[in-house]
């Protein structure tokens, strides 16, 4: 039997308050748009996010038993309390070399009613389980139906001992118990805690904007897993100064079996804007613009997938056992009339959306916060030391006025 490190797991959300770690714009950097209250997936109403991150150990390798850098990321749609309703939702995949489980089920009804999760490639399952189960466990009505929640990956092998059992069931629900509105952590917590980005230690970055419509605001906000691109590509506010900062760049030894760039992109947008599934794909197909304004061409190696839901229409996609049940004359068990979306005893349901015409300020939206959720995402984070000695050096974010030739920037508050 494997030995098992005692393992330091700590979980981590927004009460570990984000000015901890500096965000981009702390050392100067002007980017395009207005955000939103918290500059976060969060500035979405209603929209909740939890972590968990298991971090322990130093030293050699056992599989198994560590040393550990991992973690999962949950974001909640409609929050704790509203779990199981639906909204509508679509994903894009600019690079299959990934996984996000449930796709199927969204290309049929373009609906979402679970808790997305995001971990490492090889805790995929478990975490899909954990979701299940806490979610039946909260509401056990739900147990009545099928559950086919939306679990993505990207891969921390360079730091973390992925073929170890690390993140399971328990993981989950302390993830999704701890999941809260307000501004987010950023960096190396979650799924995020063994991840990098274009050769530095990175994880999770979020942003928002807030656009307008017509008379109507609207909010857009991003989470992203980010650990792609190779050192030379990084683009920051459209310098290049990836290529001036070639050294200490240990990712990308000749000795290290992924090539330059490898690794994967998991993108979570929300907006409070009403949208038709397809206008949600819509949203994540625009995610590769932001990522390519940081300078990303998008490896083969790299597994790049994209999601964007509504929470506007809550309810209103729900696909339930009892509407065929009604369809056709028989008793309905589902959930309790109040929470019903509307719609009458014919199952006819009206959706509220935008005009097709009228997209173009939320594709713009998610352009200018992918490209910041990215460059959050590597500010916030510290050079880390994981498995064999692996290192992945922080972001040196304090250089960052000598690269864009900007006067002196104030540091982290």
């Amino acid at each position: 039997m494997v030995p098992r490190l005692d393992l330091t797991v700590t979980t981590q959300d927004r009460s570990e308050p984000a000015a901890a770690t500096a965000r981009i714009r702390a050392y100067g950097v002007q980017l395009d748009g207005t955000t939103g209250a918290f500059n976060a997936i969060t500035d979405v109403a209603g929209v909740e996010v939890g972590y968990h991150s298991v971090i322990a150990g130093d030293g050699p390798l056992v599989a198994g038993a560590g040393p550990v850098r991992t973690g999962v990321t949950v974001v909640l749609p409609l929050g704790r309390d509203r779990v199981g309703r639906s909204v509508p939702a679509g994903w894009f995949s600019l690079n299959g070399n990934g996984e996000m489980t449930g796709t199927a089920w969204l290309d049929e009804v373009g609906a979402l009613s679970l808790p997305v999760a995001i971990t490492n490639t090889h805790a995929v399952g478990p975490v899909h389980r954990g979701v299940i189960d806490w979610a039946v466990a909260r509401d056990p009505r739900l147990a009545q139906g099928w559950l086919l929640p939306v679990v993505a990956e990207t891969w921390d092998g360079y730091l973390n001992d992925i073929f170890g059992d690390h993140v399971g069931p328990a993981q989950v629900a302390a993830a999704l118990d701890s999941a809260t509105g307000g501004p987010l952590a950023e960096g190396s917590v979650g799924g995020g805690a063994g991840m990098n980005c274009y050769g530095f230690k990175a994880g999770t970055g979020t942003a928002s904007r807030e656009v307008t419509v017509g008379s109507r605001s609207y909010t857009v906000g991003v989470l992203m897993q980010a650990n792609f691109g190779s050192r030379s590509e990084l683009v920051v506010t459209g310098h290049p100064i990836g290529r001036r900062l070639l050294q200490d760049n240990p990712m990308e030894d000749p000795g290290w079996l992924a090539p330059p760039g490898a690794g994967s992109c998991i993108t979570i947008v929300a907006t409070d804007a009403p949208l038709l599934p397809g206008q949600c794909k819509a949203l994540a197909r625009r995610v590769p613009l932001g990522l390519a304004r940081t300078g990303t061409t998008g490896s083969h190696f790299s597994g790049d997938l994209f999601l964007a839901f509504s929470t506007a229409n809550a309810g209103a996609l729900d696909s339930t056992i009892g509407d065929a049940f009604a369809e056709s004359g028989g008793a309905t068990a589902t959930r309790d009339d109040t929470a019903a979306p509307a719609g009458g005893p014919d199952a006819v349901r009206r959706l509220e959306f935008l005009a097709w015409g009228a997209m173009d300020p939320l594709y713009t939206g998610v352009v200018q916060a992918v490209e910041e959720a990215v460059l959050n995402a590597l500010a916030a984070s510290r050079t880390m030391v994981g498995r064999d000695g692996h290192r992945s050096p922080g972001f040196p974010a304090d250089r960052l006025p000598d690269l864009l030739g900007q006067p002196g920037a104030p540091g982290p508050a």
